[in-house]
């Protein structure tokens, strides 16, 4: 207990330096406690979110035999479609004789004719008017926040008639164990998880370690005249240890506080596809525990291991002895990492991926963590010996002088160059989460094909529709009608495209002539019972009134290939010239299709263009799930959150390290200059110092950062194993480190002399 109070006196009484490292120590902590508080809060977002959608699920009350009881209990029935590439959920609802708690935000349950809208929705009525035909009834009143999972999310109430909902389900109460539509699903949640961890708390643990050991020169020279002065071993460890607990507990009060206020602006201004309640954000016991807790436990052991120099051997301190060359211990856990990696990595190529994912669930995520300590621990090691070697064969003044000092002091590479050194290992293994989520996601077939019913739309919103600017083609098809004898009277679908139209919708076309009906064929398709020379027939409306447009089956062929995968023209259909089409007169059983392409971003924007030129049709997105579009974009934004975290940490613990550093080598630069030495020598020297064993980490951090997410990717299941796209970026990014790093260098040489700062030497 004396060595501790003894600690905390010299951190208050040894002058304007020292209060000044503690407040940037405790500033410096706080930055890694509020990122840390972050990363912990974002399960418990989603929890909340997914709670809420759970509390508003129906129980359908059932009999002992298991049938649901109809008679007099409320029925309710719930539709999601799209609006744009967010889900809109209708939850259709009447009422029975039978009373039950409302859903929750609901003060009751909705009257025929009455709608209760979200505040978007609301918002989105009031902007867009015709998007009130999607819900028969009035506005009512608005959903509470205890109702919807986020305050973006598109919901409303629609009271009903019973027998309007002939196919509802009874209801008894509100609320289940589960979300059946989670924001993320939990093996997603897992990978979200697990790439957190890598891309944060990995560089935040260097960052720690680095703030609790500011001035560290200085204060080890301190920490051995107290061991001179007769304290002991343990002693000596504490007093240390005193400061760096007292500094990392106002860290971790300020960054609670300083999340606080992040937790309460990004909230109400959300990220993109991803919003939430201020409440939700609220950190759990444990969090604040591991954050009151973890990091002043942290920083303990960090004094303590930065004080047994001191303690052991003072006099070596006192004196500037030689340093020990770093052990060789370092390279285990980064031997034993690459080893995993190279495994899976061979397996992949060998065409033998594994299949078992509980296994690699484990391995994986421990050879990252592996690789990422020893990226941190080898680092000293690899400076000196590249340092030693380098220094032997120049002939270079300044690159000699640089690498003597890391020789001597090998130690300062791994403050300096380490947080930087993982955020370019943690950014390739970002690229590898990013690119299985895609093969996720991302459709199989080239195109996507969206179906709008063109009863829903009129002639400008078609036009609108057709008109998108990232649309490959689009086409009507037509339904024929059965006529009196709906048995055996021939049916045939048609196709309303010119022959440019037809190419961009399907892969291949022989033989299609413009300004004539043709007929489909394709022979890789099941064919369908129709002849050349049928009679057909297609209702049209103009205005009030309905018309035929009657045709024969033609004779000539237009043989084309569309695979059953990307399919969107059935063979057997007409295509018909649109010329053909009576004038002022659509097609009353017709189906507008679009085709684009099936990347995520190109959907995604064909989605919004659909919603605002016709707000109120429903669209069908073959093949696509809204929810899960909706899910992929939050997982990318947590993602994008989790690299700019990585990045500032990465980016402020270079900073620190890097001005520290400087501090400490003042009086060998003011030396170096009184012998002689140029200004612009001892720049070069300081660049040289940092960027080399920078670029030695850099290097190893792209190469094992590459292994570890091919091995992500190979035990990823999907298709791509090996991300060369992503390799100019790694690289790109790395020399952008270095450019940085190199820059940040040159202002640590003053061009001032002060004689002071090597008084004592």
């Amino acid at each position: 207990m004396k060595e501790l109070l003894l600690g905390l006196r010299l951190l208050l009484g040894s002058g304007r330096g020292n209060r000044t490292r503690f407040v940037l120590m405790a500033v410096g902590g706080s930055l890694g406690v509020c990122c840390l508080a972050i990363v912990l809060a974002i399960p418990g977002i989603i929890a909340a979110q997914d709670g809420r959608i759970a509390g508003r699920q129906p129980v359908v009350p059932r009999d002992r035999s298991g049938q649901s009881i109809r008679d007099g209990f409320p029925l309710t029935l719930s539709r999601t479609d799209p609006y744009g590439a967010a889900p809109l959920t209708r939850i259709f609802i009447a009422r029975g004789t039978k009373s039950i708690e409302p859903p929750p935000g609901l003060k009751s349950i909705p009257r025929d004719g009455q709608v209760i809208v979200s505040p978007r929705l609301h918002r989105l009525l009031r902007d867009e008017p015709a998007l009130a035909q999607r819900f028969p009834g009035k506005e009512a009143g608005l959903i509470g926040a205890q109702g919807l999972a986020r305050s973006d999310e598109i919901v409303a109430y629609v009271g009903m008639a019973r027998a309007e909902l002939p196919d509802g389900y009874p209801v008894k109460q509100w609320g289940t164990d589960y979300a059946p539509d989670p924001t993320v699903e939990a093996s997603t949640l897992d990978i979200v998880r697990f790439t957190m961890a890598a891309v944060v708390l990995l560089p935040l643990a260097v960052f720690l370690s680095v703030c609790a050991r500011l001035s560290a020169a200085e204060r080890t020279r301190r920490l051995a005249a107290l061991r001179l002065l007769g304290l002991s071993v343990k002693g000596t460890q504490r007093v240390n240890a005193a400061e760096t607990v007292a500094a990392a507990g106002v860290g971790a009060v300020l960054g609670l506080g300083e999340y606080e206020v992040v937790n309460q602006l990004v909230s109400r201004i959300g990220l993109p596809g991803f919003k939430w309640y201020p409440a939700d954000g609220a950190l759990s016991a444990s969090t604040l525990l591991v954050c009151l807790v973890g990091c002043p436990a942290l920083a303990w052991f960090v004094g303590r291991a930065s004080a047994r120099k001191a303690a052991a051997n003072p006099l070596a301190v006192r004196r500037s002895a030689v340093e020990k060359p770093p052990s060789r211990w370092g390279f285990l856990p980064l031997t034993a990492g690459m080893g995993i990696l190279t495994g899976y990595c061979i397996a992949g190529a060998t065409g033998h991926a594994p299949t078992s994912t509980a296994l690699s669930s484990v391995l994986v995520p421990s050879a990252v963590i592996l690789v990422g300590a020893g990226l941190a621990l080898s680092l000293p090691a690899l400076s000196r010996y590249l340092a030693r070697r380098t220094a032997r064969s120049t002939q270079s003044l300044s690159l000699s002088l640089a690498m003597r000092r890391n020789e001597a002091e090998p130690g300062g590479a791994l403050r300096v160059a380490t947080g930087l050194v993982l955020l370019v290992f943690v950014a390739s293994l970002a690229q590898g989460v990013l690119i299985e989520l895609n093969q996720v996601s991302k459709n199989t077939s080239p195109v996507q094909r969206y179906d709008v019913l063109l009863e829903q739309t009129d002639a400008s919103q078609q036009q609108a529709l057709e008109n998108l600017p990232d649309l490959r083609a689009h086409i009507v098809a037509m339904q024929s009608e059965r006529g009196d004898d709906a048995v055996t009277a021939p049916r045939a679908n048609a196709v309303v495209a010119t022959c440019s139209q037809l190419r961009r919708a399907v892969r291949a076309v022989e033989g299609c002539v413009d300004g004539r009906p043709l007929w489909l064929w394709d022979s890789t398709q099941v064919q369908e019972s129709i002849r050349a020379g049928d009679a057909v027939s297609y209702a049209m409306r103009g205005g009030r009134h309905t018309r035929d447009l009657k045709l024969t089956v033609p004779h000539q062929k237009v043989r084309f290939h569309d695979p059953v995968d990307t399919q969107v023209i059935s063979t057997g259909a007409i295509l018909v010239p649109p010329s053909m089409l009576p004038r002022a007169t659509r097609p009353e059983s017709a189906t507008l299709t679009l085709i684009s392409d099936s990347d995520f971003q190109t959907v995604g924007r064909v989605l919004d263009g659909i919603a605002a030129a016709a707000p109120t049709a429903i669209v069908l997105p073959q093949g696509l799930q809204v929810l899960a579009l909706q899910q992929i974009t939050v997982v990318k934004t947590l993602l994008a959150v989790g690299m700019i975290l990585g990045l500032i940490i990465g980016v402020a613990a270079y900073l620190v390290a890097a001005t520290d550093r400087a501090v400490e080598r003042r009086p060998q630069v003011t030396a170096l200059a009184l012998l002689g030495a140029r200004a612009r020598t001892l720049r070069a020297v300081q660049v040289v110092q940092v960027v080399l064993p920078l670029a030695v980490g850099l290097v190893l951090a792209v190469v094992v950062g590459k292994m570890a997410e091919s091995s992500y990717l190979v035990t990823g299941g999907g298709a791509v194993f090996w991300d060369g796209g992503g390799v100019p970026l790694l690289l790109a990014c790395a020399v952008g480190v270095l450019v940085v790093a190199a820059v940040g260098a040159l202002p640590l040489v003053g061009r001032r002399i002060d004689p002071e700062l090597i008084r004592r030497d």
